[in-house]
């Protein structure tokens, strides 16, 4: 299902093959969590700004509209028309992100709905069925990922029992996958790393989890809290125990830099709501540093976002035009923005795929790291 095609240090170049689709790697993913980009982006565009991968989430989608439904509407691939791969996360997000609506036990974490305040619970289990209806080509295991920094103790008991949830998960999957009427019976589990920033526990997580020898492995809980800095230490410490012949996805990661500092430390699989939230905003990434679309001095400007840029939107449309439809407050702004965003990360990717087969990433990382961390 994957192999490594080449390397420069630890940056790797790959392949992923799962039922909808071959993904080149290092890849990005755009985030689409209740099955739509936020932004008023379309399957179709997706498909027109170089999309690899679609990740939604599973914890959204048994909220609102509900799994059963996706499932009696034929998967989630045929209810959103998206033929490519899509990776579904397991809902443990939300139990970093939902602390004050939830209580975490053993057999799993019950939730108050953010929309409505009933009661729900989810399980390993649980988010097995969810995401096996959903259909998804990757399903991510269900855990719990610790604020940054947590109390030893406590990220030491989480990582044991995330670990033996995993278990739980993989039995549930395999069992769904066997049965008849399967969405998708091709769909494969993702372990997911945790431990804080606490490396001795990273390690001993990771080594732990490996000998279930999964498809796919995950670090989980970074960007939540830690420096850049930490965050960049604790993958170093992990890199050497993750399985070599497996993609390695550092999860909700993160700026362009962090994505090339990431891809150097070894990672193969990205995502992150940034690109999209920041486009609603009017900041807009571009090759020579981040712009904010809102200021002033792009109000008579005639040219494109980026001069670099060949997406849909710097083809056509001035920084001017798109200043404008903030000011008037027209949903075309984020619309279009959300587009150049993520039509930018997807061919940050394909670059840093091209700078490995060239044997150039080492020029591309100096060049770029620091440059688009700017702010123009």
């Amino acid at each position: 299902m994957f192999e490594v095609l080449k390397t420069e240090g630890k940056a790797r170049r790959g392949r992923f093959t799962c039922p909808h689709g071959t993904v080149q790697t290092p890849v990005f993913m755009n985030v689409g969590t209740q099955g739509a980009i936020k932004g008023a982006l379309s399957a179709a565009d997706l498909e027109h700004i170089g999309t690899q991968i679609e990740l939604s989430n599973t914890y959204h989608l048994h909220l609102r509209l509900g799994d059963q439904v996706v499932r009696d509407m034929g998967g989630l691939h045929r209810f959103m028309t998206w033929n490519g791969p899509i990776l579904t996360d397991s809902g443990g997000f939300q139990v970093f992100s939902l602390a004050s609506l939830r209580k975490i036990k053993e057999e799993g974490v019950y939730f108050a709905s953010h929309i409505d305040g009933r009661k729900i619970f989810m399980g390993p289990e649980e988010s097995m069925r969810i995401q096996s209806n959903l259909g998804s080509d990757i399903a991510m295991a269900f855990d719990e990922c610790v604020e940054n920094p947590a109390p030893y103790d406590y990220v030491k008991k989480s990582c044991e029992r995330t670990a033996r949830w995993l278990v739980r998960c993989k039995t549930e999957l395999d069992r769904l996958n066997s049965l008849p009427g399967a969405v998708n019976p091709g769909q494969v589990l993702f372990g997911i790393n945790q431990g804080g920033t606490y490396a001795d526990l990273r390690i001993w997580h990771m080594q732990e989890i490996a000998r279930l020898d999964l498809p796919g492995y995950a670090i989980g809980g970074l960007a939540v809290g830690e420096s850049t800095e930490t965050m960049y230490e604790i993958i170093e410490a992990v890199e050497p125990y993750m399985p070599a012949d497996k993609p390695r996805y550092l999860m909700g990661v993160g700026t362009p830099s962090n994505i090339i500092e990431a891809v150097a430390r070894g990672v193969d699989f990205f995502d992150c709501v940034m690109p999209a939230r920041n486009a609603r905003h009017g900041r807009l990434f571009t090759w020579q540093g981040a712009i904010n679309l809102k200021n002033a001095k792009y109000e008579r400007d005639e040219s494109p976002i980026d001069p670099e840029c060949d997406c849909p939107v710097c083809r056509r449309y001035s920084k001017a035009y798109l200043r404008h439809l903030f000011k008037a407050e027209e949903m075309l702004a984020m619309r279009l923005s959300v587009m150049h965003n993520l039509y930018f990360y997807n061919q940050l990717a394909q670059r840093i795929r091209e700078a490995i087969d060239g044997d150039c990433f080492g020029a591309f990382r100096a060049e770029y790291s620091e440059k688009l961390s700017r702010k123009i």
